[in-house]
């Protein structure tokens, strides 16, 4: 019998914060501790999420390392640049998801380039698919660590799109692009002009285009992760009129001198590389993904095809990016890291319509 760990979670009041609230409360072996926040510390949190039924009276605490401390886990939904304060005011012993920025990137010079400030250091990667140069996949190093830095959501697109290749040999990894359609929750909770639903409805709208979006050199060090000794990749992402839900068009092309696959080829590929992980999804042969199949699970689904015309090959990913895109990647890294099964309080069903 397993036991049970109690996790707190710091910005529950943003759109990450609520959607960990949500798997939490249907986990089996979690009690919900101190809930925090900060320019709502103090509301209720069926006042900002009403649709949190069970934990609808439960109080918003200001967030600092007291209310936080005393817990098994705790669960960090910040903004990028104010985990890593918190977290090292927690003992080693506690178990600590970052859902920002603050420890994924390995390089220095990648976080004072992108995001700017003190480089905090790095934890270990919470994407538990992710393949390593030494065979195995991320998942052994998290069953050993009390500091998980859990990935960007179009992040996680792209690596479980892409990865087959990269680590069968497959691609030109110098000339990889990437454009993504990406539902509003997103950009966050804040209120912003072009966010307001006037500005958006009827309207898809680019962002961070030119290379200059920060979980570009995370795809990156990934994709080095899978076996790619050089990776260049032009990304673009797309803001579409949806709530949540990622939409992300991978493609490469071959590397030089590699004979040209079939299409059935790949997709052999693609389920043989994912055939024993229970939240990657390849789809029957001619079934594209769409992004609202998977809204509230924790699964990626994905296809693959040969474009002989352009000798490219092109991969198309689906997430729900609050769940396999940052809470339930959280959960999941959770799980392997307190020695649970998995996929306790996670999903692979979709809501749809």
């Amino acid at each position: 019998m397993h036991m049970t760990v109690t996790v707190a979670v710091a910005g529950a009041s943003g759109y990450a914060g609520g959607e960990v609230l949500r798997l939490l409360a249907a986990h089996p072996h979690v009690n919900i501790g101190a809930v925090t926040a900060h320019t709502q510390a103090g509301a209720r949190v069926g006042d900002v999420h009403p649709h949190l039924v069970s934990l609808a009276d439960r109080i918003l605490q200001p967030t600092t390392a007291e209310s936080l401390a005393g817990h098994d886990v705790v669960v960090l939904a910040l903004p990028h640049g104010t985990s890593a304060t918190i977290a090292a005011q927690l003992p080693s012993t506690t178990l600590v998801l970052d859902l920002g920025a603050d420890h994924r990137l390995t390089q220095a010079s990648d976080w004072e380039h992108y995001y700017g400030g003190q480089y905090s250091g790095a934890w270990t990667y919470g994407m538990p698919e992710l393949h390593c140069a030494t065979g195995d996949t991320q998942r052994d190093k998290l069953s050993s660590t009390r500091r998980i830095a859990v990935p960007g959501c179009n992040v996680t697109a792209v690596t479980l799109g892409m990865q087959p290749a990269v680590t069968a040999g497959l691609v030109d990894t110098t000339a990889l692009t990437a454009v993504l359609a990406v539902g509003y929750s997103g950009a966050g909770k804040s209120l912003k002009p072009h966010l307001l639903a006037a500005e958006a409805l009827g309207s898809a709208m680019p962002y961070a285009v030119g290379g200059s979006h920060r979980h570009i050199p995370e795809i990156m060090q990934n994709l080095r992760s899978a076996g790619a000794s050089d990776v260049n990749l032009s990304f673009t992402p797309i803001l579409v009129p949806m709530s949540r839900g990622i939409l992300a068009t991978i493609s490469a092309p071959l590397v030089a001198g590699a004979e040209a696959p079939t299409t059935k080829e790949l997709h052999t590929l693609w389920q043989a590389t994912y055939a024993n992980e229970p939240f990657m999804t390849v789809l029957p042969a001619g079934r594209w993904p769409t992004s609202g199949a998977t809204t509230g699970s924790n699964t990626a689904h994905m296809q693959v095809a040969w474009d002989d015309r352009a000798r490219r090959i092109t991969v198309v990913c689906a997430i729900d990016n609050l769940v396999k895109g940052t809470a339930g990647a959280a959960i999941q890294s959770m799980n392997i890291a307190l020695g649970f099964k998995e996929t306790l309080g996670l999903t692979t069903e979709g809501v749809t319509p």
